[in-house]
């Protein structure tokens, strides 16, 4: 995987190969996790995909351009991968407790863009935290939020 990142923003940024590949792995593992939540109920809407652009966006201070090649980049990697491990790893190694509940927001942010979480992503959201080692209460607060924003409101009974 990380030649591919290295090669990836060689091509698109003009980066060496250097220290700045542990920060793209981590754009692209994030960005990885963001796009299946897209992927995982079947359909792609594209609020879903406009919340995972903006997602990486604003947490990376990407230009839409760079935004987009990353995305690509991580829809690719994730459709090639055979478990999350390989993305909540690097996240895990990198990432503090705060940042990786922000993570968990994001996913659940995507997962409301289009007003509706479905069983699927709540399913995959609940295992990448366990993943991350999110605490329950942080994962729960965190869809409360999203659920909020998004004005999804309660669920039905």
């Amino acid at each position: 995987m990380l030649s591919s990142i290295t090669n990836f923003f060689d091509r698109q940024f003009g980066a060496a190969a250097t220290a700045a590949d542990d920060r793209h792995s981590i754009e692209l593992a994030t960005a990885a996790l963001l796009t299946e939540i897209v992927r995982m109920d079947g359909s792609t809407d594209p609020a879903e995909r406009d919340a995972v652009l903006r997602a990486v966006r604003d947490k990376f201070g990407l230009s839409p351009e760079e935004a987009q090649a990353l995305v690509d980049l991580a829809e690719e990697e994730a459709r090639a991968a055979t478990d999350y491990y390989q993305f909540t790893s690097i996240i895990n190694r990198r990432f503090t407790q705060a940042q990786k509940v922000r993570v968990v927001r994001l996913l659940w942010d995507v997962a409301y863009a289009d007003a509706v979480a479905s069983p699927y992503e709540e399913h995959l959201i609940r295992k990448l935290s366990d993943l991350l080692y999110v605490e329950h209460r942080d994962y729960i607060n965190a869809k409360l939020e999203a659920r909020a924003a998004a004005g999804a409101g309660s669920p039905p009974p």
